[in-house]
């Protein structure tokens, strides 16, 4: 897991990270969020979960940016607790664990969730500066991510 503000390169660090087990041919995957509401909306979740545990690790990409709804929450929950001790998830929030509670909506739940991810983890914080901030003082053009 890592954590840092905006523009510290958390996405680009957990592709990075990823990139040993794309080579030791472990299988990663990159899901975008609309496929587990769509799973979800169709009664069909716990069988699209299922599906992923043949991928070594997951990769879930800037949570805490857009404020989720109640469902999103209770997908993503879904997701960490059936993954929790059957695979690996490479997370990264620009929101430090003591703000989580805006994610997953209540104190128990976000609890849980905490639980589950920290328990055999390494976490990552990261305290720099915004690259996209120090190229555009320097009057470098940034490119999109």
């Amino acid at each position: 897991m890592s954590f840092a503000t905006i523009g510290t390169v958390r996405n680009r660090l957990s592709l990075t990270n990823s990139t040993p087990y794309i080579f030791k041919e472990h299988k990663t995957k990159l899901n975008r969020y609309q496929k587990f509401l769509v799973a979800k909306r169709d009664l069909l979740l716990q069988k699209f979960l299922k599906s992923l545990c043949k991928y070594d690790a997951l990769i879930i990409d800037d949570i805490g940016y857009v404020q989720q709804s109640r469902e999103e929450m209770e997908v993503l929950f879904t997701l960490l607790a059936y993954r929790y001790e059957r695979g690996s998830i490479m997370l990264t929030s620009n929101l430090p664990f003591s703000k989580w509670e805006i994610i997953f909506k209540d104190a128990m739940t976000t609890a849980a969730a905490i639980d589950r991810l920290v328990h055999h983890s390494v976490i990552l914080e990261l305290n720099l500066s915004s690259y996209r901030l120090a190229e555009s003082k320097n009057g470098k053009k940034v490119v999109c991510d």
